[in-house]
């Protein structure tokens, strides 16, 4: 359990939900709640099929390019840093748009909004990692979760803005940019003492 819950919250902020409940609400300020709701639903529904398919493409696709994991930690993780770099300093939003219809459910936010070159890195790493069947089934889980904690968001984002208002979520998202910068530095750490470790 202890597993599922650390990793259950790396993924989360992984997909940076407060920073896409921005975007998400911004371009979506002209639309009805139930239009709204709809659009959530499906790029929630967009955003897990698409981690799956990363988590479990990893080590099909290492295999074709000749990667190791540790590299690719290194890669992930920087990309991840620049991505946590542009949250804190804050970025621009879309303009709101009521004529784009519900195709930009899968882009682009739940690619690459949600789904950036950062987390596309962690996933396939993630899944690239040797574990038995237990291990997997619980990342799954987890991420599934981290996956369904965001549509939920996204699904009270309204409620969360009347509450915090603009400057609330606004610290929101560059707090999540601080949590998304420790993770890629660790990231990087660990797949840089693993390369240095390595015999050549």
């Amino acid at each position: 359990m202890d597993a599922f819950i650390e990793l259950f919250l790396t993924l989360f902020f992984l997909l940076t939900p407060f920073f896409v409940l921005s975007v998400f609400l911004g371009m979506t300020a002209t639309w009805e709640a139930p239009r709204r709701r709809a659009l959530a639903l499906r790029t929630t529904a967009a955003v897990l099929v698409i981690c799956l398919l990363l988590f479990f493409a990893g080590n099909a696709l290492f295999a074709v390019l000749g990667i190791t994991v540790d590299a690719f930690r290194v890669g992930a993780g920087a990309l991840m840093f620049l991505a946590a770099a542009d949250m804190v300093r804050g970025r621009d939003q879309p303009a709101p748009t009521s004529d784009a219809g519900e195709a930009i459910a899968v882009v682009p936010l739940a690619i690459p909004i949600t789904v950036g070159p950062g987390t596309t890195g962690a996933l396939l790493v993630l899944g690239a990692e040797r574990s038995d069947l237990a291990t997997t089934l619980t990342r799954c889980a987890a991420l599934a979760a981290a996956v369904v904690a965001v549509g939920v968001i996204l699904l009270a984002g309204s409620a969360m803005r009347r509450a915090l208002g603009g400057a609330g979520m606004a610290v929101l998202s560059r707090l999540s940019g601080l949590f998304l910068a420790a993770l890629a530095a660790q990231m990087v750490m660990l797949g840089a003492r693993n390369l240095l470790a390595a015999p050549v």
